[in-house]
């Protein structure tokens, strides 16, 4: 215990410093290494209200709710109930998207290390019913196939909508009633919320917005996304140690705290096998697994999952080989460098994990022509114009749409695009402290990128 004794110190009087640096109203984290957990929290979680965070205080952990809606999934394949590599029909024969061929070929597993390949982020808000999911998918028909079944990466919100909707039928409950029935009964959880009709039983951390980068992060005017998206993570809200409850289960073979099978030990291992390879985005991992991102980190592999919703990130990593794991909750700010300082500190310190460092501009890097990336890129959440200015300079500018439009405040500043390597390019400057890639992928037939790819394939439009 001597090691977690001293990052506790440390993160007693590091913590509250961080927060100021990166302007993060609160932060979460705690830490479990080889049957011990810590936790610690700071900051206020509603500038509003001045409302102290306290390690018992709930965040939302956005899309890492993937990895529960995932597991969900897994238990009933234990049970016998779903086989994943049959077709969603199987399960939802009503099931459509914008290409029937497709719409009969994509199967369980596609949905869940996000190779269906339609297009993912649809975040319509079908009402705040035990019905909001089953109404979604229902609207899912005439979304664009980007790219045939199992060809490639993009990732999609709207698949872990549908996996969630295949736990709703067979279970014969809403997504919500599933959550608590088969994960926080089963894990003792104490402090876990599917919605925010739960939430307000904890102190809860509101989500913080910043109008432009730098500025001081405000409340947001609203604390969830859709309920149409719970699968996907538009809501579950927890404290830091419970979802390392969750993460300890996954390493003890499927064993709650108490020796309660919560999933067999063959599928907790296959959640974490490499099911497809990630071209190198910077931050999305090396590959993925089921419902886990895989990263191939010096030092040892680690599994793990990001969440982001209305100003609130979350950050889990896991090294099962080590018996470590980390969970870092927070609410606005620059939470990307705190993520780096702290996750990065834990992994090295109590694991040998290395994390990479992440992808900076070459100075010396050699111009490229430009005729390969310059057009309109198109999604329904944003359409992103890459452009050339006189000097032969690559700019990127997003321009959001539908529910982002008043979340992200009118498009973005325009950017100016450098070479990173061959057809990936990163921003000149950072953004929110990082340097997204942008990977100009395929060929439309004239020798310029089909898809823009950021994690998200989108594809081109301008002709």
């Amino acid at each position: 215990m001597s090691e977690l004794n001293e990052l506790c110190s440390w993160l007693e009087s590091r913590l509250p410093e961080l927060l100021a640096e990166y302007k993060v109203p609160a932060a979460s984290i705690a830490v479990y290494a080889h049957g011990e957990v810590i936790d610690r929290a700071a900051g206020v979680l509603n500038k509003d209200t001045g409302v102290e965070a306290t390690a018992d205080s709930v965040f939302q952990i956005g899309s890492i709710t993937k990895v529960w809606t995932t597991t969900l999934a897994m238990q009933l394949v234990d049970e016998g109930a779903l086989d994943i590599d049959a077709p969603v029909r199987a399960y939802l024969p009503e099931f459509a998207v914008g290409d029937e061929t497709a719409s009969a070929k994509i199967n369980v597993r596609q949905l869940m290390c996000h190779t269906s390949g339609f297009e993912g982020d649809i975040f319509l808000d079908t009402g705040r019913g035990d019905d909001a999911v089953h109404k979604l998918v229902a609207l899912l028909a005439g979304l664009p196939q980007l790219f045939a079944p199992g060809e490639m990466f993009s990732y999609n919100n709207a698949a872990f909508c549908v996996l969630g909707r295949i736990v709703e039928v067979l279970r014969g409950k809403s997504y919500d009633d599933s959550l608590r029935d088969h994960l926080f009964t089963p894990l003792g959880l104490t402090h876990a919320a599917p919605s925010p009709y739960e939430a307000v039983r904890f102190r809860a951390a509101s989500g913080h917005l910043s109008p432009e980068q730098d500025a001081e992060p405000q409340p947001a005017q609203a604390w969830a996304l859709p309920r149409s998206n719970a699968p996907a993570g538009s809501m579950l809200a927890m404290r830091a140690r419970d979802l390392l409850t969750f993460a300890r289960m996954h390493l003890d073979g499927g064993r709650g705290p108490d020796g309660t099978a919560v999933l067999t030990p063959e599928s907790a291992l296959a959640m974490r096998h490499r099911e497809v390879d990630l071209m190198d985005l910077g931050l999305m991992g090396d590959g993925w697994g089921l419902g886990w991102s895989l990263f191939d980190w010096p030092g040892g592999a680690v599994v793990g999952h990001d969440g982001g919703t209305l100003g609130q990130s979350a950050f889990l990593r896991v090294v099962p080989d080590r018996d470590i794991a980390v969970a870092l909750l927070t609410n606005g700010g620059n939470s990307h460098p705190l993520y780096v300082e702290l996750v990065g500190r834990v992994l090295r310190e109590l694991a040998g994990v290395e994390m990479p460092a992440l992808p900076v501009p070459d100075a010396n890097a050699p111009r490229v022509e430009t005729a390969r990336f310059v057009g309109e890129y198109s999604s329904s959440v944003s359409d992103t114009v890459v452009s050339e200015d006189a000097d032969g300079r690559l700019w990127v500018q997003r321009n959001p749409k539908g529910v982002f439009v008043e979340l992200d405040g009118g498009p973005s500043e325009r950017i100016e695009l450098v070479v990173y390597d061959g057809d990936k390019l990163i921003p000149a400057e950072p953004q929110h402290g990082m340097h997204t890639v942008h990977a100009f992928v395929g060929d439309d037939g004239n020798g310029r990128a089909q898809f823009l790819h950021t994690g998200r394939a989108d594809r081109r439009v301008s002709r």
